[in-house]
């Protein structure tokens, strides 16, 4: 059984991945956001820290990963995917979407059979993604300063909130028996060290050829977060906040 503390320390880890993964899905213009930035002196130490635990942990470990089969590659991407899914489907049938909810119940439940390494419904609907942060955003919360936190990476306090309440409901995390406990114990560093190497070069970039890597980040995390946002908030709100961002 994998003691609390220690799955907190290494699903934070994941959180590094996660929001770094952010800037391989929009191109660089610079730092675009009007967005509440108060704490950017501190945030910017503590990006620091974060590049440095990515120098030293997980771009290593996904660049050995991306030196494996193609089919461990594939294998693993899916199991991330999988372990998302009871997130997806709680926060979907939360905010009144009972088909995207009854999607991600229905792959989690088939993929269950293999862990998620192996998809059994390839070629099917997949499922939108939604979180706890979205769920939020869809009852009106504001979203609250950008916060850098240590090895969960720049998020906005609202999704901060939001990542909390996903990772206690999380029915994964619960397994303490057997194999489905040992599957558990390693699921987030495999999540993190693939997600790292899905993006590795987009990542690599944001590190080593940008002038400002901590605005370059900041700036792409609110385009990557304002796009799964699109469906969840109010139009007045919509509007607002996306004039000035690109797909």
């Amino acid at each position: 059984m994998m003691k609390p503390d220690h799955r907190i320390k290494t699903a934070m880890l994941a959180g590094i991945a996660l929001f770094m993964a952010g800037c391989a899905s929009s191109s660089d213009k610079g730092d675009t956001t009007a967005r509440s930035d108060p704490y950017e002196s501190a945030n910017r130490s503590v990006f620091a820290f974060n590049l440095a635990i990515d120098d030293y942990a997980l771009e290593p470990a996904a660049k050995a990963l991306r030196a494996s089969p193609n089919a461990v590659q594939m294998g693993l991407r899916n199991h991330v995917d999988w372990v998302s899914m009871p997130k997806t489907a709680l926060n979907s049938a939360l905010q009144g979407k009972t088909e995207n909810a009854a999607i991600a119940t229905l792959n989690f439940a088939i993929n269950s059979l293999t862990f998620g390494f192996a998809d059994l419904l390839e070629g099917e609907e997949r499922p939108e993604r939604e979180d706890f942060g979205q769920t939020l955003a869809s009852a009106g919360v504001e979203e609250g300063p950008y916060v850098v936190a240590p090895l969960l990476g720049g998020q906005t306090g609202r999704a901060l909130a939001g990542w909390g309440v996903d990772f206690i409901l999380n029915p994964y995390g619960q397994l303490t028996e057997g194999v489905p406990a040992a599957v558990s114990n390693v699921s987030i560093p495999i999540s993190a060290t693939s997600i790292r190497a899905t993006y590795f070069d987009a990542i690599n970039d944001v590190k080593y050829n940008s002038l400002d890597p901590y605005a370059r980040a900041r700036s792409a995390y609110y385009q990557q977060r304002d796009g799964l946002l699109r469906n969840n908030l109010p139009i007045d709100e919509t509007s607002s906040d996306f004039g000035s961002f690109f797909e």
